[in-house]
This record gives C-alpha cells, structure tokens and sequence, in this order.
C-alpha cells in the first residue's frame, strides 16, 4: 500500500485539470470557425501522447510512428467504404488492427542498441508506405482513398461542414484514450516502465520482466496511434499517403520537444504550439514557415523550456535546457 500511495496521489486529478477539458469541449461552440483546426489539433494530441508511451515512458525512440496512424486511417477509411460507415465501429476496428501490427512490430525493439530500433521502425513505416502506393486498387496509390462517407456519430450526430460534430467526436474519444493512458502511467505497470527507461539492466536485475513490458506498451501505443489515424480519416473522409509519411513522424517527435516528454499533457501542449504557429506562419509565410519553427526549436533546446518566456534568465546559470517537463 506504501508502494501505490505516491502513484494514487500523482493520479488524481486537479482542478485545473478540469477547467482544460471542459474549455477544450466549449471552444468548438464558442469559436465554431475554428473547430476544424481544433479537430485537428485533438487528433495530433492523441498521436503525440500515443507515442510519448514509448518515448517519455519508456526510453524507446521511434522515427516510424506514423506506420500505426497511417494502417488507422486507412483501416477506417476501408471499414467504412466497403462495409458499414459507422464511425465508432470503425474506430474500435482501426484500433484493433494497429494493435496487432504493434504487436508484430514490437518483437523489432526488444533487441539491439536505440540506433538499430530507430532504423528499423523507419523501416516498417517506409515498407508500409510503398505497400500503400502499390496497391493503388484498394488504397488509391497516390491519389488517395476516396469516395469515403461516414455515418452519424452513434447514430444521431451528422458530421457538419463546419466541423463541430467531428472536434466534439475527436476530443471525446482523446478523453476516453487519455483517461485509459493516465491510468495506465500511473500504475505499478506505468512505474516499472519508468524503471525500464532508466536502467534496463538494474530493471532485468530486480526482475522486471523487460521484454514483455516493451512488448505491451509498444501496442498500446500502436493502437492508440492507430485511433488517432482513424480520427483523422473519419472526420476528413479521405486517406492519402501522406498519413503514412516521414514528416508525419517528425512532426509528432518535433511536438513532443515541444511540450515535453514524460507527460502525456506534454502530447497536448506540444500539438496546440505547432499547430498555432503552422497555421500561423504558414499564412505570414508560406515558404519559410519551417525556418521559424525551426529557430523556435533551438532557442528552446539551447536556452530550456522552463526560461524561454524569460529572457532575463538566458545568460544566467544553466540548468533547465535538458528538462523533460514545463
């Protein structure tokens, strides 16, 4: 009982807490001309906290992350074309099936150094990537999965064109996920990943079992990574190549230096930051939006998270640069 009180306390909810959901669940109402971008910054969230799970969590690096969002997408974009389009259906399937491809791929991680793993969860996503453009019949190659239409949400919300339905759809399932995660965190199963992450040896020597520790995160990461593509391919109606790209694993990788590792609001807060300022820059600057984000990146690696919006302490004493956590 000793051993679970730290981690009871660090589960409970605060306050604040509270009044983040319930003003993220209003804006789609109160700002209805941007509940497309919320949407979207629900999604990428989800993603960022799906792989925070094995990066913050676990000490796994991943540069193929978006193999699982890319197998949702189009796994949901399938399931609602040619079988039925209920959008929650979908979902659980999309789910499903990247859970499973997590589970095939986490045998990748558990041997060799971080080098090897990052190499060959590239591999996995680029091999996912080219079977996604050759089988042109039944994903639409480069062209994408059209044609995609989706049902009510349990039967009795459209999706409108202004996005309303599809924020409220997208931050709801990232809630009930979230909830799943923080849970997971912050149990004893969430206290020997943290174990793992920071001496896997000692862990193996107080007989952690480490190889099924990994294999376990790894797909629960893979399926939430895996809803979050179905999120994006339901509340869109299409599925491109692009969901399985490079970039998309980049930029999940970029939010998480972003927000911070180690914390799953550090997803969340990472995502609203680059998205605002993509949306923001590419407007001021279509071509060179990258080069501020960019100078944005190593200001904050150089100077530290915690004093970036105090530039009175740049050139004092250093010792917040490396910080995992705002």
């Amino acid at each position: 009982m000793d051993f679970q009180s730290p981690l009871l306390a660090k589960a409970r909810w605060r306050p604040l807490e509270f009044v983040v959901w319930a003003v993220a669940f209003v804006l789609p109402l109160v700002l209805p001309q941007h509940a497309l971008m919320i949407n979207e910054i629900a999604i990428v969230a989800l993603f960022a906290m799906s792989l925070d799970l094995i990066l913050g969590y676990t000490g796994v690096v991943s540069l193929g992350h978006a193999g699982f969002f890319g197998l949702g997408a189009y796994t949901a974009a399938l399931f609602a074309k040619h079988v039925m389009p209920d959008p929650t259906l979908g979902l659980v399937v999309a789910i499903v099936v990247a859970g499973l491809l997590g589970v095939v791929a986490s045998i990748t991680i558990l041997r060799g150094s971080d080098l090897t793993r990052l190499m060959v969860t590239l591999g996995t996503a680029l091999l996912l990537l080219e079977l996604a453009n050759k089988l042109d019949w039944l994903t639409g190659g480069a062209d994408g999965l059209q044609g995609v239409v989706m049902g009510p949400v349990l039967g009795m919300f459209d999706f409108d064109l202004y996005g309303r339905t599809a924020a409220w759809y997208s931050l709801s399932v990232m809630l009930v996920l979230f909830l799943l995660m923080r849970r997971l965190v912050h149990s004893p199963f969430g206290a020997t990943l943290k174990a793992i992450r920071d001496n896997r040896l000692r862990a193996m020597a107080i007989g952690i079992p480490v190889i099924p520790r990994l294999a376990v995160i790894y797909t629960v990461a893979a399926a939430v990574a895996g809803g979050a593509g179905a999120l994006l391919a339901q509340t869109t109606g299409f599925a491109s190549l692009d969901v399985l790209s490079f970039d998309r694993s980049a930029d999940v990788l970029l939010m998480l230096v972003i927000g911070g590792v180690g914390w799953l609001y550090g997803g969340v807060a990472g995502a609203i930051v680059f998205k605002v300022l993509q949306d923001t820059l590419s407007a001021v600057t279509p071509q060179y939006w990258m080069f501020w984000i960019g100078l944005i990146l190593v200001l904050l690696v150089l100077v530290g998270r915690d004093r970036l919006l105090k530039p009175w302490t740049w050139f004092g004493a250093r010792g917040s640069a490396g910080s995992a956590k705002p």
